[in-house]
């Protein structure tokens, strides 16, 4: 059984505990020392930093959103006020995508990089990568932080990375180096595979013997698709340029938070609490700085956006103790219908139904109309062959699966307040086509 730290990764929950309180404590100190913003919060808010001792403490701080970030950076603020250290200490600059807004900032001091490319190492062992393994990344070298994560931590534990950047790359790749590993979405991953096929190489016989799904939240049965198309087993990750990065390990019983250098709580904002394991809510996280330590920027208390369920706090089969969640959903890819929540996923659960695969490849788009009276949702899908295409097969399967635990929304399916309508296209007939950028899957256009 290999680890990357086997003493911390393993390390007993009163000890780890007792650890990410020491953290918490030294990190909201250097916050208060070194920050802008949090020296003028603490002082806004009546907050003095040396009374923030443990985790209970944190959780009494208010919640920082991505918004308050955009607003005290320019053109709003004349200084970048979550940067807490001197530009001399800053080794990149780097900013969210900013599909949500204006984009973030941040600034990595070389002791950031080393703790977010740990985070990623620590994963790609647990999933069996090592010595020896090639692996391909299919994500952006820019100023996202994963694909430049992901190569430091290759680094670290004697892997070699092959920087494609994009899926689009060309089959050769793998028939002349021949990868054990390719990161990418599950869509990509599809794709790629569709693509090898078409050029004789099939990838159940290819080199791969392991895939990373990263970068979007995905249904579990695409990614059963994903393994059976592929034949290896798909681990999840979910990194962010704040620097969450957590990982699967080969057990694949959630995702493992790396505790002592990000702490994660979960918090429901419509009761305006944090909530027990095993409920769903928004994703909290705070930087953990080692005592000693700097940070180039760093969040207390800071709403990601996402939501997720915290799995286990015990030990984990694979012998790591970190906490476990569920794969984090995108909360900007929730909507609200008849008083009921769905999400992105919940509609890629529908589509990759086993039954559905047999006709179409799992490209999908759905678009919500209508108004609080009546409200439909049309759902396009790529087939192998319209023609062939068992339409009504595929409708019936998509219905079943995504009405099954929504009482609220099969009442008002049933009732006709909720209309499920259904367009098949050829291949290349949906919408993101001919859209540039990521493809939005779920779009509300009421």
């Amino acid at each position: 059984m290999a680890y990357f730290n086997e003493e911390i990764e393993t390390m007993p929950r009163d000890e780890l505990d007792a650890l990410v309180d020491e953290r918490i404590k030294y990190t909201v100190q250097f916050a208060a020392k070194n920050s802008p913003f949090y020296r003028k919060w603490f002082r806004e808010n009546n907050i003095n930093p040396q009374d923030i001792r443990n985790h209970e403490d944190l959780r009494e701080l208010p919640i920082i959103s991505g918004k308050v970030m955009r607003e005290r950076q320019p053109p709003e603020t004349e200084e970048f006020e979550f940067k807490c250290t001197d530009w001399q200490d800053v080794y990149t600059i780097h900013e969210t995508s900013g599909t949500s807004g204006v984009p973030k900032s941040f600034f990595l001091t070389w002791e950031d990089w080393q703790r977010y490319s740990e985070k990623y190492a620590r994963s790609f062992v647990s999933q069996n990568f090592g010595p020896g393994d090639r692996v391909v990344v299919c994500a952006s070298y820019g100023m996202n932080v994963g694909a430049n994560t992901m190569t430091m931590a290759a680094q670290k534990i004697g892997m070699t990375i092959i920087p494609e950047g994009r899926c689009t790359f060309p089959v050769r790749i793998i028939n002349h180096y021949n990868p054990t590993g390719i990161v990418g979405s599950i869509f990509k991953l599809l794709r790629l595979a569709r693509r090898m096929e078409s050029e004789g190489l099939k990838p159940q016989e290819s080199s791969i013997k392991r895939l990373i799904a990263g970068g979007e939240s995905f249904a579990d049965e695409s990614r059963a698709y994903l393994e059976e198309v592929w034949d290896v087993p798909v681990y999840n990750t979910y990194g962010s340029t704040e620097g969450t990065m957590c990982g699967e390990c080969y057990q694949k019983v959630g995702l493992h938070v790396p505790e002592d250098m990000v702490h994660l709580d979960v918090y429901d904002p419509s009761m305006e609490k944090f909530v027990d394991d095993g409920e769903c809510g928004s994703i909290v996280l705070t930087t953990l700085i080692p005592s000693g330590g700097k940070a180039g920027t760093l969040l207390l208390n800071y709403d990601t956006d996402d939501t997720t369920v915290v799995v286990s706090r015990d030990q984990c089969p694979c012998g790591r103790t970190h906490m476990r969640i569920m794969n984090p959903e995108r909360e900007a890819e929730t909507v609200w219908v008849a008083g009921s929540p769905f999400n992105r996923v919940n509609v890629e659960q529908g589509v990759f139904q086993r039954e559905n695969m047999n006709y179409i490849t799992g490209e999908y788009e759905a678009f919500l109309y209508g108004d609080d009276r009546e409200t439909t949702l049309r759902v396009s899908l790529e087939c192998l062959d319209a023609s062939r295409c068992d339409r009504e097969l595929v409708k019936e399967n998509f219905i079943k699966s995504f009405l099954q635990y929504k009482p609220l929304l099969s009442e008002a399916y049933q009732d006709g307040a909720f209309n499920l309508l259904f367009n098949f296209t050829e291949p290349g007939g949906l919408e993101f086509y001919r859209v540039k950028g990521r493809p939005k899957r779920l779009v509300d256009r009421r």
